[in-house]
């Protein structure tokens, strides 16, 4: 007797090819802020957590000291400034007197040289007050990018804040987050096929729910693969505009490869598998079935994309099929709500004692 069989129509559409990974969100710049001088902490100007701008303070030292140093630098100078000048002029009267031979050529060159002596002198005290000047700077801690500021840590003679930055300073800055994924190389092609499109199509919360969190382009691709793995790291950034990626969060990335153009799929609610291969039944003119081994490329909500094995037209068993081998006579059985591709429906309905 004929066995009932829900068939299904291969059909053809452009079907988008992916790759998928699990990623992990970085900040796309991270900065440790420390105080590069001693002293003791005076005050904290930020609030954790909250957003701060390149250049705003972040914490003030105690100066008192630095700007002791910066005076006694610029003292220095002054007082050294006054002996070139009184030399300058005792050698302009030492050349006028040498002329004359009031004085010897000895006392002249002594004379010449401690202006050169004191000439340097300044320059050292020009540098010592600008390297005072400068740890004065150090004790008044500023944001090195924009970014939100983390938990501070601060300690006797120093503090420490986390800054990551989360948002761009103008439509055109780079990308605010990234992302790090690691991607099975077990095809070859898809190291080339990601050179070629290099666009990150979803981001994915690392849930059940599959949420779409943002878009974002492939930034960069790592140039070995890991031997333990077996996996090839990329980098995706993203403009994360409404911060639904934070550092530290994993993610399920997917790659948009390509689009292949008129592809043969299937709905796929069952096909037959066994160890070594995939294969299915195909329905003949004769109401017969044959098995075909299939080479499935993907399987994407449900349908099954056909490297070889169907052509477009051909009718498949989608389900009955556990009463099937090669050969036997099929016909059509009703369908719950089962059907072909693109949501092609079952071949005619039959009722039990009618003829198919």
């Amino acid at each position: 007797m004929p066995v009932p069989v829900v068939e299904g129509i291969v059909t053809t559409r452009d079907v988008p090819i992916y790759l998928d990974g699990l990623g992990t969100v970085q900040a796309f710049n991270t900065v440790t802020v420390h105080a590069r001088v001693d002293g003791q902490l005076m005050k904290v100007a930020f609030t954790e957590g909250k957003e701060v701008k390149i250049d705003d303070v972040l914490a003030q030292l105690d100066p008192a000291s630095y700007q002791a140093a910066l005076d006694q630098a610029v003292a220095k100078k002054a007082q050294d400034e006054a002996q070139l000048t009184n030399a300058r002029v005792d050698l302009q009267r030492y050349a006028g007197l040498l002329k004359t031979d009031s004085i010897t050529q000895q006392i002249y060159d002594t004379q010449k040289s401690l202006v050169s002596q004191l000439e340097a002198t300044v320059k050292a005290d020009q540098a010592a007050m600008e390297s005072a000047k400068v740890n004065l700077d150090y004790t008044t801690i500023r944001s090195p990018i924009d970014g939100r500021v983390g938990i501070r840590q601060n300690g006797r003679g120093q503090h420490c804040s986390r800054l990551r930055r989360e948002r761009p300073r103008s439509a055109h800055a780079a990308s605010p987050i990234s992302s790090c994924l690691r991607c099975p190389n077990n095809r070859s092609r898809n190291s080339s096929n990601i050179k070629i499109r290099r666009r990150i199509q979803r981001a994915r919360r690392f849930s059940r729910q599959h949420n779409v969190l943002d878009k974002g382009t492939l930034a960069a691709i790592d140039n070995q693969i890991d031997t333990t793995t077996g996996t090839i790291k990329l980098k995706a950034n993203f403009a994360n505009e409404n911060l639904h990626l934070w550092p530290g969060q994993f993610v399920n990335t997917r790659l948009l490869l390509a689009t292949r153009r008129t592809a043969r799929l299937f709905r796929r609610p069952w096909f037959n598998a066994d160890q070594t291969a995939r294969f299915a039944f195909v329905i003949q003119n004769d109401q017969t079935v044959t098995m075909r081994p299939l080479q499935v490329a993907q399987i994407e909500s449900g349908m099954a994309l056909i490297d070889e094995g169907l052509k477009p037209g051909e009718r498949i068993v989608l389900d009955g099929q556990y009463k099937l081998q090669p050969g036997s006579h099929v016909k059509p059985a009703e369908s719950s709500d089962q059907g072909g591709a693109d949501g092609a429906q079952p071949t005619a309905k039959t009722h039990p004692g009618k003829q198919p």
